[in-house]
This record gives structure tokens, sequence and C-alpha cells, in this order.
């Protein structure tokens, strides 16, 4: 009987694995751009040269401006129904250094072997300026995250000095030359998007089960594994026996974020419903609320409660849920407006970072123009005052009928309440666009009773809240943050008109269905793939995920190297520029159009790295690295350190220290490192001593996590 049991949990496990192993192929073929003759010079003509075939002749010199246009050739990719020109990034890098992105404009009708690209010799944003420099350019194609190879274009003339383009000298040879399963690096790199870091345990079930049947469980996994603390509300003022400078402990777990802290940290180290947390993670960087204004740790805690309840749901029931939230009403000033003095704080940002930006989006992103090129603006100054006008009288619930209210103490924990008396009763204009069902709302001629002017307002709070929602704007706007924050910075407008596609309709009708959403962004072609080798593709790992990341890929342990860590990291982590929790402005940490001084790089956390914070993030490491982070016995934290136990015998086995940095390698790059990056890391490791393989580890990991490579997600 053993025997039969022991065959039938074999014969399953076997049906698991072969499932997970007929997943499509994630991997996207490289981009080849073709070449005239053997000149290493691009096969480009003008438009009105080209007539449906390969030309046998190209284009010597190239102008740029916004009325010069070329015609590239590409072999035949594998599109999919509705990809077109705006899934490929052309990009032009020239003697001086710069790099423009040009538009791509149309994929022309041409033979089945080959793909015509028209595009722009112009930048894609025209306000940083055009390719001015004269001379050999190289130009190249990125598509779904793979860079094509580079060759030469001349503009305004021919020849002149020019190097091999920089980001391609370090480029990485295929994936299977480096996994030991198939589509093994995707798996990690699938990891690193969806949760706080790969696991042995996680990646081992994706590997049985496959991406797809992984999302499904972790959409109903058990949440929080670690339950959310549960602080009691307290005075505005604190008592005597709860200061700072009389009971240290008691200021700390009630008017400080430490309890939040840690919890997070906690549950992103050891919890198990790791997409939900990595979600709201994301959310609370978009929908910000602050511990430098929100006093107590419980009135976070409440809020956070409501993204994690919503990270899942319908982004409409969420923007309501936050809408009504004390701790954002309070941070956004919603509880102190009133009809004689309504405050533009909530309406403002409601529109500008939570649902449809400044400018109107295309469904890919890309910004609508009007006849003379230029961004149209969303709102005016008449909607904001409208909406200001909307959200007046809501305030604390202090009384009996709400459960948590504590006579003397301002009630967070449930939603706001409206006081009618406060309740602006005129007419308002709403948000007018094609689709719109309600564009108004008339003033109240019957409100005479508090039960009417609350019907009214309740009302008038919902139709504000639908005509927010179903503005075009929210699928395309709220999908490239969420893009931005799991897997890439500079998206491509495809993948961005994908995943705003699932937002529209779910495929049942839905809009704002936010699993469809997540698993659009995650199973998204551009997401997908052992290797990604396009220079400005990945998203540069902010302070919170350094540590997370290396608290999963090497577990967690507090200081003793026993006990779990308690998650007390974060003054670590807010010495690197991001205090979980604190954002500095409601544009939270940093800004999701952020570029990178000097260039045109959309890469919204190189914001908080500087010439300082760059330090300090590879000393963290060192410590961490090393030595671990130490006790701290004025908080009564216990420290964490990294455990090495999976690495040491591997370091044991072998003098050479090769196969140490190759299994670091698959483990924390998805085996992506450069092959002259392995090279200096093997040296450094190899000096020292092969009777102390411990220090032979920390050695190894220290450097391949200060690295470049590593601390940019790719």
């Amino acid at each position: 009987m053993k025997r039969l049991i022991s065959a039938a949990f074999l014969s399953l496990a076997l049906i698991a694995s072969a499932a997970a192993q007929d997943d499509p192929n994630p991997n996207s073929p490289t981009p080849v751009l073709l070449s005239a003759a053997e000149t290493g010079r691009v096969l480009a003509v003008e438009p009105g040269d080209f007539n449906g075939r390969l030309p046998k002749a190209a284009k010597t010199v190239f102008s740029a401006g916004r009325d010069s246009e070329a015609v590239l050739f590409m072999r035949r990719l594998p599109l999919i129904d509705g990809e077109g020109a705006n899934a490929f990034r052309v990009y032009v890098k020239q003697p001086n250094g710069r790099t423009f992105e040009l538009r791509s404009d149309e994929i022309l009708p041409t033979g089945r072997d080959i793909i015509a690209l028209r595009i722009c010799i112009c930048d894609v944003a025209g306000y940083r300026g055009q390719p001015g420099d004269t001379g050999d350019s190289w130009i190249y194609v990125t598509w779904r995250g793979m860079a094509s190879n580079p060759l030469k274009i001349a503009l305004g003339s021919q020849g002149g000095k020019i190097g091999p383009p920089p980001e391609f000298a370090a480029a990485v040879p295929a994936a299977p030359e480096f996994v030991g399963y198939r589509w093994s690096g995707d798996r990690t790199r699938f990891l690193e998007q969806a949760t706080f870091g790969p696991s042995a345990a996680m990646d081992d079930r994706i590997r049985r089960i496959g991406l797809r049947t992984w999302l499904a469980e972790q959409f109903e996994a058990p949440y929080p594994y670690i339950p959310l603390p549960d602080p009691p509300q307290m005075p505005t003022t604190p008592p005597t026996d709860c200061q700072a400078g009389t009971n240290p402990t008691c200021f700390r777990e009630r008017y400080s974020m430490v309890p939040l802290q840690q919890w997070f940290f906690r549950e992103a180290f050891y919890g198990n419903a790791q997409l939900r947390h990595r979600t709201a993670w994301a959310l609370s960087q978009i929908l910000v609320t602050s511990g430098t204004t929100t006093q107590q740790s419980s009135h976070a805690i409440a809020y956070h409660k409501i993204l994690n309840d919503g990270a899942f749901g319908n982004y409409r029931y969420l923007l309501g849920d936050v809408t009504l939230s004390p701790t954002m009403g309070n941070y956004l000033d919603m509880v102190r407006s009133t009809k004689t003095n309504p405050n533009e704080n909530y309406p403002r940002e409601i529109l500008q970072l939570f649902s449809i930006g400044l400018f109107e989006l295309n469904q890919d992103g890309t910004h609508r123009l009007d006849g003379q090129g230029r961004s149209i603006p969303t709102f005016d100054q008449t909607i904001i005052n409208d909406l200001s006008r909307i959200f007046t009288g809501w305030t604390y619930c202090n009384t009996q009928a709400c459960g948590n209210a504590t006579p003397g103490i301002v009630n967070y924990k449930d939603p706001m309440v409206l006081i009618p008396a406060n309740h602006d009763l005129g007419a308002k204009t709403l948000l007018s666009y094609p689709g719109a069902q309600v564009t108004s709302i008339a003033a109240c001629t019957n409100c005479t009773t508090d039960a009417a002017i609350t019907a009214y307002a309740n009302a008038s709070l919902k139709d504000a809240l639908n005509n927010i929602f179903g503005h075009p704007n929210v699928g395309p706007f709220i999908g490239k943050l969420l893009i931005q924050h799991l897997v890439t910075s500079d998206p491509s407008p495809a993948y961005v008109g994908r995943v705003a596609s699932a937002f529209n309709n779910n495929g049942s009708g839905v809009r704002g269905d936010m699993k469809a959403v997540i698993r659009a962004i995650l199973l998204d072609p551009e997401a997908r793939g052992d290797v990604k080798t396009a220079p400005r593709y990945g998203k540069l790992r902010e302070p919170v995920q350094i540590v997370t990341n290396l608290g999963r890929l090497f577990p967690a342990k507090a200081y003793n190297g026993i006990d779990p860590s308690d998650g007390g990291v974060s003054s670590y982590v807010a010495a690197m520029g991001q205090n979980p929790f604190y954002s500095p402005t409601v544009f939270n940490y940093f800004m999701p159009d952020h570029t990178i001084a000097g260039t045109t790089i959309n890469a919204p956390e190189f914001e908080l790295l500087n010439s300082g914070t760059a330090v300090k993030r590879t000393n963290f490491l060192y410590v961490l690295g090393f030595e671990g982070l130490t006790p701290n016995a004025t908080d009564a934290l216990r420290g964490t350190s990294l455990d090495y136990s999976e690495m040491i015998p591997i370091a044991q086995g072998d003098p050479t220290a090769a196969q140490l940095v190759d299994a670091l390698n698959t483990k924390m790059m998805h085996g992506t490192l450069a092959p002259a990056h392995r090279s200096l890391i093997l040296t450094a490791v190899q000096a020292v001593p092969a009777s102390d393989p411990t220090l032979r580890v920390k050695t190894a990991v220290y450097l391949i996590a200060a690295s470049s490579q590593y601390q940019v997600q790719k």
C-alpha cells in the first residue's frame, strides 16, 4: 500500500512538473536590424522610396528633425495581435555620448520575411531636443526588452570617429548557457517582480506548477502570515506615561511607524502571500499617505489595511475606500473641508496622482496632442473647485455609531462620516470625456433635513468617483505606474496599452479588476524572458527591496543567527533614502517621470541615488553581508543577519571558488553576470583563504550585491 501511495504521489509530481514545463516559452527572439550589404550601416530609405519590398540600396545620409523620416528593416518577429509600431523603441547614440529615442510611427505592409518600420528622426519627446551632431551615429531597436544589433547611420554627413556603444560591450549570452532548468532565469526574474525576493521554496513551487497557477494560488493565499499589529488609538497629545522622555517604548509603539515597519519587513521576509504584500507596497507609493503627517502607528496601520484588502479587488472600490479613509482625510485635508472653506488638496491629488494624471492619454500611455502638437490637460481649476465642494463635510466618526470610537480620542479606524451642515449643496461640474455617464451634479433643491443632505452628499460622492474612475486615462495611468513599480521603469507604449486593455476589461466586461491588471503586467511578453538585453530595460532596486531581496535569497535571521528577524531594519533603509511609510511628499519617494540627469532615461528610483546614498548602499551591504545588523538596545531590536548555509558546502567543495561564483550568479543574477565582472569577482574571492569558506561566501555575495548589474533589477 505504501508503495502504491508513493507511486501515486510520484505520478502527480511528474504531471505537475510536465504541466509547468509545457508553459509557453517566455523568451522573445532578439530583433535583428538589417544592414546595407556588408557595410555595417543600417539599411534604411525614405518612406517615398519604399515600394513594399526590401530595397536593394540604402539612403546614405539622413537629416534630423520633425520632418525627417526613414524606413528601417528588421527580420520578421512573432508579433501578437494588435502589436504595432509602439512595441518598438528606436535609439540613436551620437558621438558626443547623448542618446535620443526616435519616434516609431508605423509598420508598413511588406513581405512576410521582414518588418518595415517607419520612424521620425526626431526625439520622441521633442522638448528634449533633436539629434544634432553630424556624422555617423549608432542606431538600434529594442522590442520586449531585447536590443537589436547596433548599426551606423549618417546624420547630416557621413564619417567621423565613433566607437562601439558601451552599453553593448557586456552583452549577455543566450540564457540556456546559464540555466540548469528550462526557463529558470525567467522564474527568478518573475519572483523579483511579483514578490519581495526569490526564495528556493517559491522557485521550486513555480517550477512544478507554472506561473499562471502560482498567480491563481497567490490571489487566494491567506494574508497576512504575521498578524498586523493592532496598537490602541491614543490621545493626540501623548500622555505623561507614553512620552519619548519617560517611556520611549510606549512612544515608539504608539506614536511612530515602527510597529508597521517591523511587521512589513517580517511579512516580506517570511510571508507566503508575497504577491499581495508586494502589490500593497506598490499601491502605498501611488495612493500615498505618510508618517510625516500621520501621527500614530494605529492610524497608518488602518490605512495600510485598506491597501492590503484592496490589492486584489476593484480599483473603483479601492478609490472609494481611500477617499473616506481618516488617515488620507487628515493627510490631504478632506477632514477639514467644509462648505464655507472647501479644501483643494484631495480633489487635486485624486486626479493628478491617484487616477488620471495631468494630461490626456492614449490607451498606450502616450500623450494625446491638440492641433498645435501640445499635450491636452485633463482638468482645469473649475473642476478642482467643484470637486472640492463635492468633498466637503466628511470628517472623523467620533460617535457611538462607529465601533472604534473612544471618548476623547480621534477615530482613525472607521471610515469618515458626513456632517450635513458642512456639505455644499450647489451645482457642480465633473470631468467631461467620451462615454462619461454623468458630467454634472445638480444643486439640491429639497435638502431641508439632515437625511436629505446625507443622501444627496453620498450620491454626489458616488457620481464624482464613478466619473473619475470612468475616465479613459485611468487604465494607462495606473497601469504604467504599477508596471514601473513591479517590472521596468520605462515600459514600451505597447506594454502599457496591453495592461490598460486589461484594466478596461478583464475579459468579462469588468473594469478596474486588479487581478486582471496584475496578471497582465506579470505575464506580458515584455516582462517575461530569461534575459533582457535592452540597455534601458529594468529598474533600480529601491532600498526596501535591496534588504528584502537579500533577506529572502539568504533567509533573514536575528543577529544570533537562530531566531527570525524582528524586521527592525528601517533605520538602515532610511539612510539609503527611503524611510518606509515616511514618504517625504504625496508624490512618493521618487517621481514616476524622473530622468537621470544629463540623459533621457526615465528611471524613477534613481531620484534616490546620489553620491551620498550610493556610498551608504555599499556600506549597508558590507555590514549586512559580513557582520549583520547589530541589535539596538535602546529600541530592544534583535538585529538581522543573513543565513549562508546553502552556499557554504559549495565553497567547501571547490578550492577554485568557481562553482561558488557560478552558483551565486544563478541565484542572485539569474545567470546574467557579465564574463568580465565574473572574472573580477572570482579573483577577489580566490584571494580569501580556501580554509575560510564562510568568508568566501560573504565576499562573493557582497561583491555581486554591490555591483551595478545586481542593483538594477532586469
